[in-house]
């Protein structure tokens, strides 16, 4: 059974932070960095060439698929930022209403400015989803 082909490396946060198109939106990285760094207490590690991640977690499937991923992380993609949530929350729902603009798919949440939404609301989805992560998988 093959693993993650996204795995933890050592390519520099720092640069690929650096690297980032427009002020605004390293800026916006930035203050990810910070915000997930102190929910996590964990520091930030590239995945792969695009994803910044925090904490790692093993899970196994029914089906026999085990790996390792991130507990919470985000990537600057093309339109959007993606936020990894990897776990939803009793009260996701509610927090996700008060958020502000964004999109939800599976288990990504897609900002295009952090202007646009309620950090508060943001940091709150984040412990929630990281507090899951570690109540479902230690």
């Amino acid at each position: 059974m093959s693993g993650n082909k996204t795995r933890p490396g050592d390519p520099s946060v720092q640069a690929f932070l650096d690297a980032v198109d427009g002020g605004e939106r390293r800026a916006d990285c930035q203050a990810l960095v910070a915000l997930m760094g102190r929910i996590t207490g964990k520091p930030a590690v590239m995945w792969g060439a695009s994803i910044i991640g925090f904490d790692t977690y093993h899970y196994r499937y029914e089906s026999g698929r085990e790996g390792d991923w991130l507990v919470t992380g985000f990537s600057p993609r093309k339109g959007d930022t993606s936020v990894y949530l990897t776990a939803a929350s009793a009260d996701q729902a509610d927090l996700l209403a008060r958020l502000g603009r964004h999109k939800m798919g599976k288990g990504c949440l897609y900002i295009r400015r952090l202007a646009e939404i309620d950090m508060d609301v943001l940091e709150q989805l984040v412990a929630a989803s990281v507090a899951e992560v570690k109540r479902r998988y230690g």
